[in-house]
């Protein structure tokens, strides 16, 4: 992966190329790092949810 972004750098004419192929990875890694601080963050929020209604469906349940 890393040869075909060098030899794609290389190909580039001129420093404008480089700079959009530069900014096209960047902007890249920044929506796969987005992505996952989203999924990580509504993960914890599930789970959170989860526990406070099975902790109420068995206080129901037990009474």
């Amino acid at each position: 992966m890393f040869k075909n972004f060098k030899n794609r750098l290389k190909s580039q004419k001129g420093m404008s190329g480089v700079l959009v192929a530069l900014l096209l990875v960047i902007v890249g890694v920044g929506l796969v790092a987005g992505v996952q601080t989203f999924m990580q963050n509504s993960s914890t929020a599930i789970q959170g949810s989860a526990t406070t209604a099975i902790t109420a469906a068995t206080t129901a349940a037990a009474q």
